[in-house]
């Protein structure tokens, strides 16, 4: 059985979520709040065996160093397409998201299916916000990172954005079933019924 538990981290309120089966833990967007994590972590006995990246933006990397910093092999799973922004200058807002360099052991986010198979992943590839943006999936749990939010969806007026490819994105999460409960990168959860019926992006 996997849990999961949301965290809101950072100026920016990025929904951090923490996976766990048995003592086994993977963080996906850790975007600030290092030692809060890592206390969730440790209070329950957990050992952090992966982060994994929705995508690349700072606000969803910055706690990326702290974790790394109590656990140094970890390894990080993001999308090729994204990886060009580690290190970045312009991926970053100091002083408080000052940008990530390029972790040392980086892997392709769409490894996770045959890396953790005890969670059950389906990685989708959604470009639009960014060109590596990706939803992760767990049976009827969505996490959509800024893809999709409830009654909007991420912004692509930042480099590499696409509003051509955030729609068929969005059309594609459209089709999954209407029970699926979304967890996006900000705000509140919603389910993709919800949005279907009533979010002004997705096309009817």
């Amino acid at each position: 059985m996997v849990s999961h538990k949301i965290i809101p981290v950072g100026a920016y309120e990025a929904n951090c979520v923490i996976l766990w089966s048995g003592e086994d833990a993977l963080v996906l967007d850790p975007g600030q709040d290092a030692e809060l994590l890592l206390t969730f972590l440790s209070g329950r006995n957990l050992r952090l065996r992966a982060i994994l990246l929705t995508h690349g933006h700072f606000d969803h990397v910055n706690g990326i160093p702290g974790l790394l910093e109590k656990n140094p092999d970890v390894p990080v799973y993001a999308h090729p397409s994204d990886w060009v922004m580690f290190g970045h200058p312009m991926n970053r807002n100091p002083p408080d998201y000052p940008g990530v360099g390029k972790p040392a052991n980086l892997h392709d986010i769409r490894d996770i299916v045959k890396d953790f198979p005890a969670f059950c992943f389906e990685v989708l590839e959604t470009p639009g916000h960014t060109p590596g943006s990706v939803c992760v999936k767990m049976g009827t749990l969505l996490l959509s990172g800024d893809t999709l939010f409830a009654g909007s969806c991420g912004r692509t007026d930042f480099p590499g954005g696409s509003m051509a490819d955030m729609r068929k994105s969005l059309a594609a999460l459209a089709k999954l079933p209407p029970e699926t409960e979304v967890v996006p990168g900000h705000g509140p959860s919603t389910t993709i019924a919800r949005e279907v019926a009533s979010n002004p992006f997705i096309e009817r």
